[in-house]
């Protein structure tokens, strides 16, 4: 099976594309490729870690990470509070359980998932805390959170409100471990996302910074360059690192990724 098969689901009947809305990415759009594939490369680094188990994706959005996860995982459930969310993942993703629901109040009982997924979720939730404690009560001990989120000291360098206006509070790596260690959990490991070589010379040949050359065509409602879409269409997951805090800098890091385990 394709990455693309993967993607779409196994057998699964097609279904349109999701509309941009500034609080999901979704695959398949070559203006959007780059945060597609940096949102990607982390479900293709941990999927393992589900392998067997069974799975939550709090706020699983378009559904392409909770099927990924189907592939390897005993069982998916996806969440997500948005109605036409939950609609689309159920037509395009048959082999994810998907299930309509608050994150602040898990419509999950106590106990009953191994791995709690959260990627790219946080930074949208109003009360972090409850939905932290929410992870803990439904993992089975020694159950695994993985979260990731956008690191706020290079997300929204220099600012006391996120950029994004869909993000309500944006965290650096002390501030995502003390919210992780304040609920109860262990943290294993704080790692972060970095452009890897080839995205650090499309950096060089995009003014410095291929993400300001993006954001700057969108904030002007201008059509693309054809150089700057042909590159950032060709971005993949491979051309991201993955480094554990140590490793590198993890306040130079463009994501945060924790794994915490509950006792």
């Amino acid at each position: 099976m394709t990455g693309e098969e993967t993607l779409r689901g196994a057998g699964g009947p097609e279904a349109a594309p999701m509309a941009l809305t500034g609080e999901r990415t979704v695959p398949g759009i070559a203006e959007e490729n780059y945060w597609f594939r940096r949102h990607e490369v982390v479900y293709r680094r941990l999927v393992d870690r589900c392998r067997g188990r069974d799975v939550l994706e709090a706020g699983c959005g378009e559904g392409y990470g909770a099927d990924l996860i189907a592939g390897v995982a005993r069982h998916v459930i996806g969440l997500d509070y948005d109605e036409s969310a939950v609609a689309h993942v159920r037509a395009r993703y048959p082999r994810v359980d998907m299930r309509h629901g608050n994150l602040a109040d898990l419509p999950l009982e106590s106990a009953s998932v191994d791995v709690v997924v959260n990627f790219q979720v946080i930074e949208h939730l109003w009360d972090q805390g409850q939905f932290v404690a929410e992870c803990l009560r439904v993992l089975r001990p020694g159950g695994v959170l993985l979260m990731s989120t956008p690191n706020r000291i290079t997300f929204s360098p220099g600012r006391d409100t996120p950029i994004n206006p869909f993000h309500t509070r944006e965290l650096n790596a002390v501030e995502l471990t003390e919210l992780l260690e304040n609920a109860g959990f262990r943290v294993d490991g704080v790692y972060g996302v970095f452009h890897g070589p080839r995205l650090a010379a499309l950096d060089a040949r995009h003014g410095g910074s291929i993400i300001d050359a993006q954001v700057a065509r969108a904030l002007a409602d201008a059509r693309w360059p054809a150089d700057l879409l042909a590159d950032v269409a060709s971005v993949t997951v491979d051309d991201f690192d993955l480094f554990e805090a140590g490793q590198a800098n993890i306040d130079d890091s463009l994501d945060l990724l924790a794994i915490a385990v509950r006792p």
